[in-house]
């Protein structure tokens, strides 16, 4: 398990707003792919190479910050007991099946490295360097953080292909809904953002 020392590819939206950079995806409840069932996806690249996004609903099993710690030698195994609590809250998540190895801090826009962070919107950027994980050990790191392991991407036009196939929703997304909200409920956190009651939504309902 490593974090990748290259970050994803941002791209300016056309001034049509075609581009989806920070917003959140919302799974139809027709998704044919389990994988992504009731996912909430924040979309952190969007342009005409394709999309990449990181699944914020899907907590992983079995794995925790502290332990992650340990085992990327960002601190070693006594210290453990010394980290800050914000240290200790921090949620590891499935980012999506995509090189599920590899790990992603997403985070507020409160800490920042030259050349390794992208800021994406709204106050949410991107860091996939060891150096985060560094500062988040000692209690320097962003105030809101999450680690994810691994990430969802499309091919180009997939994504707005499937959006137009009823496969996803999308809507603004905010710090409080990607960061505080607890994972079992952005799903329907996310859809009364859009304005729907998630009681009412079939798989047959057009996207936002």
């Amino acid at each position: 398990m490593w974090i990748g020392r290259e970050r994803p590819r941002n791209s300016d939206a056309p001034a049509g707003g075609t581009f989806l950079d920070g917003q959140m995806l919302v799974a139809m409840p027709g998704m044919r792919d389990e994988r992504f069932a009731r996912a909430v996806i924040y979309l952190c690249a969007h342009s005409p190479e394709g999309a990449m996004g990181i699944v914020v609903n899907q907590p992983a099993s079995h794995v925790n910050f502290p332990d992650l710690l340990v085992q990327l030698d960002v601190i070693p195994q006594e210290e453990r007991i010394h980290l800050p609590r914000s240290a200790g809250g921090v949620k590891v998540l499935r980012g999506g099946p995509v090189e599920t190895g590899r790990g992603f801090v997403l985070h507020t826009a409160d800490f920042f490295i030259q050349d390794s962070t992208l800021p994406i919107d709204d106050g949410i950027c991107l860091t996939a360097t060891l150096d985060i994980l560094r500062a988040m050990a000692t209690g320097s790191g962003p105030a809101s953080a999450m680690l994810a392991l691994g990430y969802a991407d499309w091919a180009p036009g997939q994504l707005e292909n499937e959006i137009q196939q009823n496969g996803w929703l999308h809507c603004p997304a905010d710090p409080a809904l990607v960061f505080e909200a607890d994972a079992g409920q952005k799903y329907d956190l996310a859809l009364r953002k859009i304005g729907i009651d998630p009681g009412m939504l079939s798989s047959e309902a057009g996207h936002a």
